[in-house]
């Protein structure tokens, strides 16, 4: 029988994590959903929740999010997230801290090999790999695979915007095609500049509006207010900051038919993947469309492949998408659910 310790995300993890080192101030948490493929891969992020209790459910999730990404995109790894808890909003991690973290990795003997995410950088990395073996995601060579994983990222969400637009639109151009996104840091702005090559009509939101009106301005598109793009009419919705964006409240107020976009766990609740679906929407689910960025570092770490390598595997995305669609149209069940399902069964949880 399984118990949720208090946490109702979690899922049959195989460990939860939590460290401290008095001396940097670190307070950090990994989770290790499942190493059935193999090591559990997944990015830290350094981010303020106001609790650990914020920190240890973003965990939970975002190992569980990893565990299903590195399946679907046919990776010889399993699910781990690092999350390492900001004392205060635009606190910057120290580089005792980046140690304290890469120390806390190696104790736990390659079951988690860490990488890049939010709050993170290759320098902040580079750090991390003083202290441990166990680390993906720094710079590499031209051609080799690895180092960023941002443009990777982005580089499959652009292609899963065309195949969402293909799907839902029936267009292989997407000169007209009216994209909102939601975010546009490394993830969202290289979506956005890779869809204005190809001549979409973009409007733009970021919690920073500065940079998202300087990223208008470079594109030739529009910006708007970050509380106003979920609701902005377009063919597209593509978020790509942070999680739980779609709710009860959300859903209904979406100006968009389809969502396809980078950001982890999208979907509040699974309440809400039946709530996507009875709307309408067609969904491309978070954990397929972005796994550009843990396919460049995953075949770093595993040492299978360069960069041609990685952007073939990338390429595959879309046909993976369409799995997923095919048979959510054929069980009539929403995409979300039929993509978990796929995963479970890749992992053995099936």
């Amino acid at each position: 029988m399984s118990a949720d310790w208090g946490f109702p995300d979690f899922d049959d993890h195989e460990g939860v994590h939590l460290f401290t080192d008095p001396a940097s101030g670190l307070q950090a948490i990994v989770a290790i959903h499942s190493t059935a493929l193999g090591p559990a891969a997944g990015g830290v992020r350094f981010w303020h929740y106001g609790g650990t209790g914020g920190g240890i459910t973003d965990a939970l999730r975002l190992s569980r999010g990893m565990s299903y990404k590195n399946a679907m995109a046919g990776l010889e790894l399993g699910g781990g997230k690092g999350v390492v808890l900001a004392a205060l909003p635009g606190d910057v991690i120290t580089d005792e801290q980046l140690k304290a973290f890469g120390r806390a990795v190696e104790s736990l003997g390659g079951r988690y090999v860490t990488a890049e995410d939010v709050g993170m950088s290759e320098a902040r990395m580079k750090v991390i790999a003083g202290e441990t073996r166990y680390v993906s995601g720094l710079p590499v060579a031209s051609g080799a695979a690895g180092g960023d994983p941002g443009p990777y990222t982005a580089h499959g969400v652009y292609l899963g915007v065309k195949a969402a637009a293909k799907r839902g639109l029936g267009t292989d151009d997407m000169a007209g095609v009216r994209v909102a996104i939601q975010g546009v840091g490394s993830v969202g702005g290289g979506t956005a500049r890779l869809l204005a090559k190809d001549g979409a009509v973009l409007t733009l939101a970021d919690v920073d509006a500065g940079r998202a009106e300087a990223l208008a301005t470079e594109l030739g598109a529009t910006a708007v207010p970050a509380g106003e793009i979920l609701s902005t009419p377009a063919d597209i919705f593509s978020p790509n900051a942070l999680g739980a964006i779609l709710t009860e409240q959300s859903i209904p107020a979406l100006g968009a038919k389809i969502v396809a976009g980078g950001a982890n766990n999208q979907l509040a609740t699974r309440a809400d993947y039946a709530r996507l679906h009875e709307a309408g929407v067609l969904y491309a689910p978070d954990y397929v469309i972005n796994a550009g960025g843990i396919i460049n570092v995953g075949l770093e770490y595993l040492g299978q492949g360069d960069e041609a390598e990685v952007m073939a595997r990338i390429a595959r995305i879309p046909s993976r998408l369409d799995q997923v669609w095919d048979e959510s149209e054929a069980s009539g069940k929403p995409a979300a659910e039929v993509a978990d399902s796929i995963a479970q069964r890749l992992i053995g949880r099936g």
